[in-house]
């Protein structure tokens, strides 16, 4: 049976879109820890603990008054900080009448939530994504629940060859798995790159439909991962014999290169939930065709299909990791440079 990768608690971990979060009360649980996510009345996110400290029912199965949550069984009020402030039946409130309250940051229209000590959260070094927030871009998202090690879904993101195989038809072709990788790694900084360059590729469905592109294209896919979270795919796509070098990973335009260049850039953050769960938080942003409707329902819709390949097989993939015997020892080639990079990384973070 697999070993599950080791949670980095003194980190910061999406907990949802910012979309999500509003004047209901959500459920989410993070690193094994139940969380219930509101805004207040001015619009600032919560994160308290998701268990009443009088029978552990769950906060977020209450409502509302207010800034404050009522606990929906026996009525137990609490204010943002987590403190109880009345109870039923009494008017002395215990002095050990409260919740926790975990540090919260909104980023690039994600909700991010710190688990570990909180006298180091430092939101300063949440990792950016801003063309999740940032005018001109349009951004289709998403969130599917997976029943697999988080490790798993890092070492599928961070190895796209699998799209030949596992999403052919869709974002797949031939030229993905062929073609050989680079690797860069900061392990002081907790970041992997890896770069797969396509001079001439096959343009898959994703991209034909959504660009217009007919015929063969340059494909571009350069990964930059932030331990242990967040994960930023930039695609650039443009015909094939195009000069897409006017416009780098990091978003610079293109400075008058002839040939249209389409940058799509693909976010995951990586939550892990539980031992053997993890929070896929997916999105598709772009910067063409951003008043095309029709253009981000097939976003939309298609890259929803694609996300769910990779739940089922990595759902399937752990039922079959944990049937594995103790001894099992995997293999490893060139194109799990960047995955194993990564789990060092995660071990590294853990440990502390």
């Amino acid at each position: 049976m697999t070993d599950h990768t080791a949670f980095a608690r003194d980190q910061w971990y999406v907990a949802a879109w910012s979309s999500e979060v509003g004047r209901e009360l959500l459920g989410r649980t993070v690193l094994g820890e139940p969380l219930a996510l509101y805004r207040t009345q001015a619009g600032e996110p919560v994160v308290l603990a998701d268990r009443c400290v009088h029978r552990r029912y769950p906060l977020s199965a209450g409502g509302l008054d207010g800034d404050q949550v009522v606990c929906g069984y026996h009525g137990f009020t609490y204010d943002t900080t987590g403190t109880c402030v009345y109870v039923p039946g009494q008017k002395r409130v215990p002095r050990t009448a409260r919740v926790s309250s975990y540090p919260v940051a909104e980023v690039d229209a994600m909700v991010w939530v710190w688990i570990g000590d909180p006298e180091l959260a430092d939101a300063d070094r949440i990792p950016r994504a801003p063309h999740l927030a940032e005018d001109g871009w349009v951004t289709v998202r998403g969130m599917e629940p997976i029943d697999a090690d988080y490790g798993l879904l890092v070492d599928n993101l961070m190895d796209l060859s699998h799209e030949t195989y596992l999403h052919g038809g869709y974002i797949g072709t031939p030229e993905v798995a062929e073609t050989p990788i680079t690797t860069e790694v900061d392990e002081t900084a907790g970041i992997v790159r890896v770069s797969r360059h396509m001079a001439d590729a096959e343009c898959p469905p994703f991209y034909a439909r959504s660009t217009g592109i007919e015929g063969r294209i340059q494909r571009l896919q350069d990964i930059e991962y932030h331990a242990p979270c967040l994960y930023l795919l930039h695609s650039r796509i443009s015909p094939s014999g195009a000069d897409p070098s006017g416009v780098d990973p990091s978003g610079a335009e293109s400075s008058g290169a002839e040939s249209p260049v389409f940058r799509t850039e693909i976010t995951y953050a990586i939550t892990p939930s539980a031992p053997g769960k993890v929070y896929d938080f997916w999105a598709v942003s772009r910067n063409f065709a951003v008043d095309d409707h029709e253009v981000t329902d097939f976003l939309r819709d298609f890259n929803h299909t694609v996300v769910m390949q990779d739940v089922d097989a990595l759902n399937l993939l752990q039922r079959s990791l944990d049937t594995e015997p103790a001894a099992y020892q995997e293999l490893s080639i060139n194109i799990d440079t960047g995955g194993l990079a990564a789990r060092r990384i995660l071990a590294k973070l853990a440990a502390g």
